[in-house]
């Protein structure tokens, strides 16, 4: 029997669909954004180090030769930095073959831990950080609860990049509806460019029902974008996106249309593709075929 008893659902990035999922912290901290449902029925809390240290022991013992182990809940980055790194110290010891521990971390999360505390992390093995930036458009970003401005989004990731640990940051695209699609779009290429991430995911707006976003697009306070708009916003996206080597994805489940490159080697050619299939649409020529990812 799998010794892990997860609490609640549990969520991963795509990337990290291979990796050993441990909960290290329960629920999310800020748990207040207008499109999110994924914590709503837990409360967050940091688990405590006996419990964690026990399934490290148990998932040590049957799965040996982990290479990857990704720490849930919805910002394991919240826990009190010395806790983390006994977390890791003990995930290294307790797989010797371990390559990267990763987890979530909010904004928040970022701005509260100094540029030495996220180094003394890397150092034992803290691989990568997923960030939701969602938009780089303050409007946006105060409409949807994310609490904390474009600016403060800068702030934290600088102090990412400035210990050395890689960024995985995510934009939800159709966030703003159409009313603030074109804003949206410009503004968190112009906030992508500050931050200049290791890694770009986009996702498309999925507002589940019983979130305060469900009921603003019922009660038609927000116009959801539709397929072809989203692909509209994302081409307007990469076209203001200057990127100095950046992973790009846009492979998620809510994607229409999959989407792979790297930023900018691969930037005229994303976009001529984009371009053609956009078009295409409009003159109604598009075949199945003509859909596959690039």
């Amino acid at each position: 029997m799998f010794p892990l008893k997860y609490e609640g659902d549990v969520f991963r990035p795509p990337s990290e669909a291979k990796s050993l999922i441990l909960q290290a912290t329960i629920g999310c901290s800020h748990n207040r954004c207008t499109f999110c449902s994924m914590y709503k029925r837990k409360k967050f809390r940091v688990r405590k180090l006996a419990e964690i240290e026990e399934e490290i022991a148990l998932t040590s013992d049957m799965l040996p030769y982990t290479r990857r182990i990704f720490l849930a809940d919805g910002n394991a980055l919240a826990m009190p930095t010395a806790e983390l790194v006994h977390v890791l110290k003990k995930l290294n010891s307790a797989f010797p073959q371990l390559e990267r521990v990763s987890l979530y971390g909010n904004p928040h999360d970022l701005l509260e831990k100094s540029s030495e505390e996220l180094k003394a992390l890397k150092d034992i093995n803290l691989g990568i950080i997923y960030l939701g930036i969602e938009s780089g458009s303050a409007a946006v970003l105060e409409a949807v609860k994310k609490g904390v401005t474009p600016e403060q989004l800068a702030e934290g990731a600088a102090k990412a990049k400035a210990a050395g640990v890689p960024l995985s940051v995510t934009v939800l695209n159709g966030l703003a509806g159409v009313e603030g699609s074109a804003e949206h779009a410009r503004e968190s290429a112009r906030l992508l460019n500050i931050i200049d991430p290791e890694y770009l995911g986009l996702l498309s707006l999925m507002a589940a029902p019983g979130t305060t976003m469900h009921r603003q697009i019922k009660e038609g306070l927000l116009t959801p974008l539709g397929p072809w708009e989203l692909l509209k916003e994302i081409r307007m996206m990469v076209e203001g996106l200057n990127l100095s080597n950046c992973i790009f994805r846009a492979n998620h489940a809510s994607n229409y249309l999959p989407l792979k490159a790297i930023l900018s080697r691969d930037q005229d050619a994303l976009l001529t593709n984009l371009d053609r299939i956009i078009e295409q649409k409009a003159r109604g020529k598009l075949k199945r075929e003509n859909m596959r990812g690039f």
